[in-house]
């Protein structure tokens, strides 16, 4: 029988990690039998595959083993369903475990796969890839001197990760790029920090969180409660930066929404197979809290939930950092700054199985608080600021065999960015903006961020900053643009 939607709030999978690879919740999810009802296997279709082993098995070239036969035929048949759904073997699947642990030596980069190769959504800050100059929508094409072509995101991650201070190469292909970038790195083990905070100036605080880990939410907690120490006095508002956050546990995004939502807001919710509801989740502590324990939010100053609050995102922001931005946007919590977000509204369960292997697939779809769904359309934000050091944006629905948006909504894709800014700069000063870019997420800096300095803006002009909340709403859709991928 069906699962009721309470009971699938505890057992689902609290996941999202932008793409699959590097970041990601397990959990276990039990399915009935399918109704006797259910259409009957397809036994042509069966008989078909039987034909397709048998000759394999007479004539191909090579003598291969019944077992890699059957595997390769599962791996196919799940990854032909969507982008970030995926069939793992033991050893696989207890590798991703390992990288559940949020300490493993490697690169630090959240990938996906795109017409065959593997695709960078996002570095994660302050790791190797990050600080090698490796940019969201670059491909790896090589892995050393291996082709990267027909891999899985969890072979890549396999290649990718090794023993602390061992060498890797990897060839990229940047479309902004005539030839293909080699960079040399070494591996490191990776501890991603991911809340980041800083005092802009008095009684404005900043608040960075690079990826939605298990400590995120009270790591958020006590930044705001620094801040506000560090102010020594009510802070008049605050900057969210959730840019080039790939996402991350989905409590987390719950709880973060919850520092400035009230207890009964709802903060997202999911419908399952046939547009069913399986979940709804709100800015409460049953609904963040993954362990016994006290609530890390039970001590914010109560000024957080009253004061203006904006968000900054751009098409490196998926996942749960679109849940957050999403709910704080149709709360009108928070008005959102900088451009749309990557588009990735679906949630993946993974599901072991009884060979000690798993499959990822996709199991439902995200909306928002007014119903919205993410999905191949990202959040728009309400004030649309461009930031001239990004040269190319990539997006769910530039992934091959993604899933449409239910609502029908237009996709959005990515591509080369229109800068005029970027084209009137010097190639000579590429380097060095790249640096202060990078820079500026360690040390925030709204005089060389043109985002977060509108962001800042805002805050300090409430009568502004509440004439820009929900702008995004009232905005006409946008027209379709032909992109790289369009005949």
């Amino acid at each position: 029988m069906p699962q009721k939607p309470n009971t699938l709030k505890k057992i689902a999978i609290y996941t999202m990690g932008a793409i699959s690879g590097i970041a990601l919740s397990i959990g276990v999810q039990s399915f009935a039998a399918e109704p006797k009802s259910e259409r009957n296997l397809p036994i042509q279709s069966l008989r078909t595959m039987a034909e397709v082993y048998g000759q394999i098995k007479a004539n191909y070239v090579n003598t291969e083993s019944d077992e890699k036969l059957l595997e390769n035929a599962m791996k196919g048949m799940v990854a032909g369903l969507d982008p970030h759904s995926e069939y793992m073997n033991k050893k696989g699947y207890a590798e991703l475990q390992e990288s559940t642990s949020g300490e493993f030596g490697g690169l630090g980069m959240e990938i996906g796969s795109e017409d065959s190769f593997i695709k960078i959504i996002a570095p994660i800050e302050d790791t190797p890839a990050e600080r090698a100059g490796i940019k969201s929508g670059d491909l790896i094409v090589k892995i050393n001197s291996e082709s990267t072509r027909g891999m899985t995101t969890t072979e890549a991650v396999k290649k990718m990760r090794g023993k602390p201070g061992t060498k890797i190469t990897l060839t990229l292909s940047r479309k902004d790029s005539t030839k293909p970038i080699v960079i040399n790195l070494t591996r490191a083990i990776i501890k991603v920090k991911s809340v980041r905070h800083h005092l802009l100036e008095n009684g404005y605080g900043y608040i960075r969180v690079s990826q939605f880990q298990e400590r995120t939410v009270p790591a958020v907690a006590e930044a705001v409660s620094a801040l506000t120490r560090e102010n020594g006095a009510p802070l008049k508002g605050m900057v969210l930066d959730l840019r080039d956050d790939p996402g991350g546990l989905l409590n987390g995004a719950v709880g973060v929404s919850a520092v400035f939502l009230k207890s009964d807001d709802v903060v997202v919710s999911t419908k399952g197979r046939d547009n069913k509801p399986s979940m709804l989740l709100k800015a409460q502590p049953e609904d963040y809290i993954l362990s016994a324990g006290a609530d890390p939010l039970a001590d914010l100053p109560p000024e957080i939930k009253k004061m203006p609050v904006t968000v900054l995102i751009n098409s490196g922001s998926a996942s749960a950092s679109e849940i957050v931005a999403g709910a704080l946007q149709d709360h009108k919590r928070a008005v959102i700054v900088g451009t749309r977000s990557f588009g990735k509204g679906s949630v993946q369960s993974v599901i072991p199985l009884s060979n000690g292997g798993a499959v990822k697939i996709t199991t439902a779809l995200y909306y928002t608080p007014n119903d919205r769904s993410i999905q191949a359309t990202g959040i728009v934000p309400d004030v649309e600021v461009a930031d001239k050091n990004r040269t190319f944006e990539s997006r769910e629905a530039d992934l091959k065999g993604h899933i449409g948006n239910p609502l029908g909504n237009d996709e959005v894709k990515g591509g080369l960015v229109d800068d005029n800014h970027a084209k009137a700069e010097e190639k000579k000063d590429k380097d060095k903006k790249d640096d202060e870019d990078l820079s500026s997420r360690r040390k925030p800096n709204p005089e060389k961020d043109d985002q977060l300095r509108k962001a800042l803006e805002l805050l300090k002009q409430p009568a502004q900053w509440q004439k820009s909340l929900g702008l995004a709403a009232k905005k006409p859709a946008p027209k379709k643009k032909k992109s790289d991928n369009d005949d």
